[in-house]
């Protein structure tokens, strides 16, 4: 009887196993089938091909951003590290050299130990084939099978990826294609992201950070938990050591060492450039919608384009620190001097009419909402992050306080350029891209003020006046144009005194330089502008003296290039070639050929020593007396009416530098002519940015860079003494509180 019991038992065990077995093999064989979807074939696997970040780098070939849907960059086998490839195997696949893309030892290590026995620590039975085919291939939902129908699919490509690829090709693969930390993916996008340098030269601790990531790539993301990370890097350092593939000594070496991140970041809202990177996105894109073809569908994002641009990196990054410099100083100066009765605090009319273009207002408004409604609606507190000069916060608040609250941002935009080619060196638009998506350069123009005076008093010289002939300073009434008057801040002598064109552009005499106006002619003086590149329409009215036209910030680093280009003008560009992914050229882009001279070689040697004469002893003195520059430099200062808008421009003879600074709202200027000048609101920033580059040595053929010296007739037109006073007579029967009267002379080409 027991026999019979036993063989009973045993036999139904048998069947038990063969009913087991014959519905694990119908269900391998109904995956294989493509009965719960298709499976890549041969062909797919042999032709494999990831999505590629297309890449930005700079005059010098450095990195400076990518766009991309994943943040990946593949790289060959060759440039990857022996100790990273150790660090791999030995964390995730100790056999990985051993099995054919399946370990059945640790398949049942996984079945015994982690199913039956509960034992988390047992690790996964998952090889880098496997994982490799997880990353390659996206996984579906099958409800309760998800899991048993993924796995077996996984484990059907991996054998398949096994007959088609050498172990080094599926290394190479899995490594350009799993995700690591902070949404990259590939092992070269995270070397950049985590320490900013390339794969191959990451050391061992490194590698093992990274690698570390894989078991959980939020959970020990080195720059969120790094306490958490070190723990795993020492793990993946032991099993290594476990391994053979580090010394018992290499290994308590390495465990002791910090970590230390050094950040490449290539978000499109933070990160090196990003108004720059955002221009160049749009003009990419629409490159690629002219240029792709049937066999080649270029796509910005996935076609791993490598698009080459005339930035430099340094110079990019010694431009924005010094944006963020001053103007952390000068919003400081901003908000003090409007204190309470700031106009983002009292002027309810500015308010609502910014809050009226709020999306939020737009989508109660469409609700057909009373505006009483709507403003209760939008004072209801919520908590939201706000930008602040010193940082991000988190706080509570409603839609009112937000627009109040930005409001109240001063904004700036930066440009430098080589002055004899066009090429842009620098690009910086605005404070911060992420809250301030508005690029100053690209979009913005704004009244210029007294940075326009060098091109009229170009047009002067050109049109025969002396740079020793004088103009009085006393402030004349316009008649015919509605009684204008421009005005000084100088004291009531200056009414008595004439300046000569240098000192009148040193001290930016407003009153002379209307004047000199009507002796250049406005339509002489607009046709220099268009010869300097200023597409710009100009306002044909005596105010043209005193920059009255809004212009932008690459029609004036143009347009200034000429003084130091052979009084030719340059057209600004920053695009020098595409390639694609494999480095074959797809189209270079040749700089612009040059405008034709504007003005003589007399003309502009005079301009350069005038303007040397503004940062030496006039308006920009401060380059010298506050922050001791000793370079060549020549420039001109500007602040417009009701100090709206504050600018600066350096010239240098091999770098134009052209700065903006001002609220975004036309409606808000700064509260004093003291901090809202030229020299104070603007001029720092070009200052800071050339202290940086002069400690820099590598930027010594720009700082060090001298003027020619001018040609003895120009010394000689430019002797004469700077100011003439009037005569004892004159003086008595002038009366300095009475206007004179007269019309403004319209001087015909």
């Amino acid at each position: 009887m027991k026999k019979e019991r036993l063989k009973k038992l045993g036999n139904f065990i048998l069947k038990v196993f063969l009913l087991i077995t014959g519905c694990i093999s119908i269900f391998i064989i109904s995956v294989r089938l493509g009965v719960w979807g298709s499976i890549p074939n041969t062909k797919e696997i042999q032709e494999l091909s990831q999505y590629e970040a297309s890449e930005i780098y700079d005059v010098n070939n450095e990195l400076i951003g990518k766009f991309y849907l994943s943040n990946r960059q593949p790289i060959p086998y060759s440039q990857i590290p022996k100790h990273t490839i150790n660090a791999l195997v030995a964390t995730e696949d100790a056999r990985f050299y051993d099995h054919n893309g399946i370990d059945i030892k640790s398949l049942f290590r996984v079945f015994f130990k982690t199913i039956l026995l509960q034992d988390a620590s047992s690790g996964g039975g998952s090889t880098i084939s496997q994982q490799l085919a997880k990353n390659l291939f996206s996984r579906k939902d099958y409800g309760v099978f998800t899991l048993p129908v993924v796995k077996t699919k996984e484990m059907i490509v991996a054998r398949r990826l096994e007959k088609n690829y050498t172990k080094e090709e599926i290394l190479e693969l899995y490594f350009n294609t799993v995700p690591f930390s902070g949404n990259t993916y590939g092992i070269e996008s995270a070397a950049l992201k985590y320490f900013n340098k390339k794969t191959s030269q990451l050391s061992p601790t490194e590698a093992a950070t990274l690698i570390g990531t894989l078991k959980a790539t939020y959970t020990y993301d080195p720059n969120r938990f790094p306490e958490r990370n070190i723990i795993r890097r020492n793990t993946v350092l032991q099993q290594m050591s476990k391994y053979g593939f580090l010394t018992n000594a290499e290994y308590e070496t390495y465990r002791q060492d910090s970590l230390k991140l050094d950040f490449g970041n290539y978000d499109e809202q933070s990160g090196l450039a990003p108004y720059f990177r955002e221009e160049l996105r749009n003009r990419m894109l629409a490159w690629c919608k002219e240029n792709a073809t049937k066999e080649n569908p270029y796509n910005l994002y996935t076609s791993g384009l490598k698009i080459y641009t005339t930035l430099d990196k340094t110079l990019q990054e010694y431009t924005e620190e010094a944006m963020e410099e001053h103007l952390a100083n000068l919003q400081k100066s901003f908000e003090k001097e409007y204190g309470k009765n700031a106009p983002w605090h009292t002027n309810k009319a500015l308010i609502t009419s910014i809050l009226k273009r709020t999306q939020a207002y737009k989508k109660f408004k469409a609700k057909n909402l009373s505006e009483e409604a709507i403003m209760d609606s939008l004072k209801r507190n919520r908590k939201m992050q706000w930008y602040d000069i010193d940082g991000k916060k988190e706080v509570t608040a409603n839609i009112i306080d937000s627009v109040k609250h930005y409001l109240k941002f001063l904004n700036a935009g930066t440009l430098a350029i080589d002055p004899h080619s066009g090429a842009i060196k620098s690009w910086v638009g605005g404070v911060d891209f992420e809250h301030f998506k508005y690029d100053h350069i690209k979009k913005s123009k704004r009244q210029v003020g007294s940075t326009f005076k060098p091109i009229v008093y170009t047009t002067a010289l050109e049109q025969g006046v002396k740079p020793c002939d004088y103009f009085s300073a006393q402030e004349v009434e316009y008649e015919n144009m509605e009684g204008w008057s421009p005005s000084n801040s100088g004291d009531i002598d200056e009414k008595y005194l004439n300046y000569s064109l240098q000192t009148a552009l040193t001290k930016s005499i407003n009153t002379v330089s209307v004047k000199i106006l009507e002796e250049a002619g406005i339509e002489n003086t607009i046709t220099l502008a268009e010869k300097l590149g200023i597409t710009s329409t100009l306002p044909k009215v005596p105010s043209l003296a005193l920059g009255t036209a809004e212009l932008s910030i690459s029609e004036m680093a143009g347009a200034y290039a000429a003084y130091v280009n052979e009084s030719k003008p340059v057209s600004p560009y920053y695009l020098v070639k595409i390639e694609n992914k494999k480095g074959e050229l797809l189209e270079e882009f040749k700089d612009k050929d040059t405008l034709q001279p504007a003005f003589s070689e007399t003309t502009r040697q005079i301009m350069i020593e005038m303007m040397q004469s503004v940062v030496n002893n006039g308006t920009a003195s401060r380059m010298r007396n506050t922050y001791g520059l000793q370079n060549d430099i020549a420039g001109k200062t500007g602040t417009t009416q009701s100090n709206k808008d504050a600018w600066f421009v350096s010239v240098m003879p091999k770098l134009v530098t052209v700065t903006w600074v001002g609220n975004d709202d036309h409606r808000i200027g700064f509260k004093t002519t003291r901090t809202g000048q030229g020299a104070n609101a603007a001029l720092p920033i070009a200052a800071k940015l050339l202290q940086k580059m002069n400690r820099d040595t590598t930027f010594n053929s720009i700082t060090k860079a001298q003027f020619n010296t001018p040609s003895a007739t120009v010394t000689e037109m430019l002797d004469c003494e700077p100011t003439k006073r009037d005569g004892f007579f004159k003086r008595l029967f002038t009366n300095p509180d009475k206007k004179k009267k007269t019309n403004f002379k319209t001087k015909k080409n």
